[in-house]
């Protein structure tokens, strides 16, 4: 496919495929850039509108590292979104940018049809690998044609993982849930390193079921059959295990009712602490609609840890019964007219983007109201801030389990099941004011950081010289060379 031939001296040249939503691109770029800064080539390709969301920090890279040999400029191939091919409104390149997200099934839609584009620009690019996000199954047959492994990175933990491919399974097979009473009364999920219940109620496929999806889905598990491996956002002490298990972990070839061999698995996190400087932690992920000193000036002006930070992610959508509910916890309503002129000396309102990283590694935050979405759970982790669980869909259940049950690191707020994708307004409310006061008063008055100060020291000697992140990171990049190696010389 390539029309370029690669020498063994060049740089190990790796492209990547961000895909379009908040919690996916900004781990992606930040492994693209990890990539560059231990000498490798790195290519992404993404859309115009995402592409803003990062330029800036890469130029700043480009700018503060000119006198560093070490460190390669990364490229840039731009796709063009195909808008009115699959009937989404212009402009809507992100996950997080669609009017309704009963419009999912046309943004798959169009990110299937992306294929195309993608081959033509790599076909004057000699790729030694191809690192995915698994939303982009077709990414699996363009590292075929070139004869070059394919990575995949999904954007949450080994735990997550091992355990939708276990209570998968264990549904089908073992049907342990057919002895509760209800969708929401826990099991047994066999199979784990650790007993691990979960409810029906919980499984990350009974909140996409409404938008015809499954199709799509089934491609992304197809593409995983031939895969070289994971590259993994996390770092490996906090899930020894569960790396270990999902390492084990084989795909089913279906066609020939065959198990395949396990999956290699390279933890290189939290790579959001690839970010040092104050500007790239307020523009990660995209320009904050905030202004930084503003900010600051206004944490500043707090008592250490007596800051609660409430954020559910780019892509929630509450009911309004519900933020009323949470309004209601503080007293004061949920945005009522004048709510932000009578709450200003104690409450921040950032209606957009917020810089999630700077604000939780700020003193005065000392608790975190999250969707346990995992970038949010790693931030939360790496800065030593507790978090409060309230999960919504997708695997977020199974990542609260995580937070709660293996680091120790939180408090649920005890919702039992979440938000079907296109129905919030139809589920209502899950948690009462009341919850919500009572969990956020019992965590901000433990004043407690213990655990999660121990597991923020693990990550910074995880990504440290010598830990075993940046180990990881070598050793993947060794192994990337090595098969460039055996390609190279099998050609001549």
């Amino acid at each position: 496919m390539a029309s370029v031939t690669a020498q063994s001296n060049d740089p190990l040249h790796v492209s990547f495929f961000p895909f379009m939503s908040p919690s996916h691109l900004s781990p992606m770029i930040d492994i693209a850039r990890l990539f560059a800064s231990h000498g490798a080539k790195a290519t992404i390709l993404a859309t115009p509108q995402n592409i803003t969301c990062f330029q800036i920090i890469l130029n700043r890279d480009q700018h503060t590292t000119t006198n560093n040999n070490n460190i390669n400029i990364i490229d840039l191939l731009i796709l063009d979104f195909p808008y009115s091919e699959a009937n989404l409104p212009e402009n809507c390149e992100n996950l997080d940018t669609l009017p309704s997200q009963k419009l999912s099934y046309n943004f798959t839609k169009a990110i299937m049809m992306l294929q195309p584009q993608a081959q033509q620009l790599l076909q004057q690019h000699q790729l030694d690998a191809i690192i995915s996000d698994l939303n982009f199954p077709w990414t699996a047959e363009i590292a075929q044609n070139c004869g070059i492994p394919r990575l995949v990175f999904h954007g949450t933990c080994c735990f997550s993982l091992c355990l939708t491919s276990s209570s998968a399974t264990c549904a089908s097979q073992y049907k342990p849930h057919a002895t509760v009473s209800s969708d929401t009364k826990p099991f047994l999920v066999l199979g784990l390193p650790h007993p691990v219940y979960i409810t029906m109620s919980q499984m990350p496929d009974r909140f996409f079921g409404n938008l015809g999806l499954h199709e799509f889905f089934e491609k992304f598990m197809e593409a995983e059959r031939d895969m070289y491996g994971f590259v993994s956002n996390m770092f490996y002490e906090i899930e020894p295990e569960y790396v270990k298990q999902y390492e084990k972990l084989g795909c089913t070839d279906k066609a020939k009712h065959e198990k395949l061999v396990g999956k290699k698995v390279w933890p290189v996190g939290p790579v959001l602490l690839f970010n040092t400087i104050a500007l790239d932690k307020v523009e990660r992920g995209n320009r904050a609609s905030i202004d930084k000193d503003q900010l600051l000036t206004w944490l500043d002006s707090k008592k250490p840890n007596s800051v609660l930070y409430v954020c559910f992610g780019g892509l929630c959508n509450f009911s309004k019964s519900q933020l009323l509910e949470i309004g209601d916890s503080y007293r004061d309503g949920f945005f009522p007219k004048g709510f932000e002129e009578r709450v200003r000396d104690r409450t921040l309102v950032i209606k957009g983007w917020a810089p999630q990283v700077l604000i939780l590694n700020h003193s005065a935050v000392g608790g975190f109201m999250t969707h346990c979405g995992w970038n949010s759970v790693l931030e939360s982790v790496t800065a030593g801030v507790p978090l409060i669980t309230w999960p919504l869909f997708a695997e977020q259940f199974y990542n609260e389990n995580f937070v709660l049950n293996r680091l120790g690191a939180g408090a649920g707020i005890g919702v039992k099941t979440g938000l079907a994708w296109g129905e919030e307004e139809n589920i209502g409310v899950l948690v009462t004011g009341d919850r919500v006061e009572e969990v956020v008063t019992r965590l901000m008055a433990e004043r407690t950081r213990n655990r999660v100060s121990e597991l923020n020291k693990l990550a910074m000697v995880a990504i440290s010289k010598g830990g075993s992140s940046y180990v990881n990171m070598g050793l993947l990049i060794e192994d990337l060379q090595n098969l460039r190696s055996d390609r190279l010389s099998k050609s001549e």
